[in-house]
């Protein structure tokens, strides 16, 4: 048994690997800790709903408590403002350093946490990749390295290259860490109405085939601790390294966003936040 913990594990990324994990490897028994009350986004039935409710960020013994005996810890949990985050987030990692040394541990991370790097092909209003204009692309930007050192431009990519720190800090102890660069993942798993999401989408199945071929890596003993990986499907037009994660951890994503996108080219347009 793989015994699994997800820290704000009801979520949208959480519904995706309860779901999936179980699917790939019957082995994972997966609980999530979440807030009393917080909602479920998890849809399918073979879900697994084992829930420890409290709060992670003030209740340190029930925090403890449940990183006992925990195989893969993936910490999801999240809140506002930028402060009271990173403040959860220094309870959460000290407490598995103490509780669960030889646990794998994913942190959250996002490709907000390199937003600088990314945003002038995705976010720009005149922009041909972002408005799907592919013929004006010549040649196709290099991928974004997964090497690439957090760049944020707001609040959430800050708290996302926070938590990228504190698996640094797990690896140089030698403990098996390392942060999730997310995609777009939604509940549907389908097209989303967001400039440029074709390129950053990411199925849940392949949000959990990441998560699974991380902890398999580490339990072989060749994880490469401290790194992190963008997290994305294998979308036609991509512009994050996803082949560095092939290669490392054997990591294989099933689906394309074009399944839903492909028609639209040529005549797309989308507002700009």
């Amino acid at each position: 048994m793989i015994n699994t913990l997800l820290i704000g594990g009801k979520g949208t990324i959480g519904a995706g690997l309860r779901t999936f994990l179980p699917r790939l490897d019957s082995n994972y028994r997966v609980v999530s800790a979440d807030l009393h009350g917080a909602t479920d986004k998890a849809t399918q039935e073979d879900a697994h709903r084992e829930f420890i409710e409290f709060d992670a960020s003030r209740d340190d013994d029930d925090l403890r408590q449940a990183l006992e005996g925990r195989d893969l810890v993936v910490y999801l949990a999240r809140k506002d403002p930028l402060g009271a985050m990173n403040d959860m987030t220094d309870r959460v990692f000290k407490a598995i350093m103490d509780v669960c040394p030889d646990a794998v541990v994913i942190g959250s991370s996002s490709v907000h946490a390199t937003g600088g790097a990314y945003y002038g092909y995705t976010r720009q209003k005149n922009s041909p990749i972002a408005h799907r204009r592919f013929t004006e692309v010549d040649p196709w930007p290099e991928p974004l390295s997964v090497m690439t050192e957090p760049c944020p431009t707001g609040d959430y990519g800050v708290e996302k290259a926070y938590v990228e720190a504190w698996c640094h800090r797990l690896g140089a102890q030698g403990q098996n860490a390392v942060a999730a660069r997310w995609g777009g993942i939604n509940p549907t798993n389908g097209k989303k109405d967001e400039i440029s999401y074709f390129t950053v989408w990411c199925h849940q199945e392949d949000s959990a085939r990441f998560v699974d071929a991380c902890y398999k890596t580490a339990r072989a003993g060749k994880l490469r601790s401290s790194a992190h990986y963008y997290v994305i499907s294998n979308n036609t037009y991509n512009i994050f390294d996803i082949e560095t994660t092939r290669k490392e951890i054997g990591y294989e994503p099933q689906h394309d966003a074009e399944t839903f996108y492909g028609s639209d080219v040529g005549a797309y347009s989308l507002r700009v936040d």
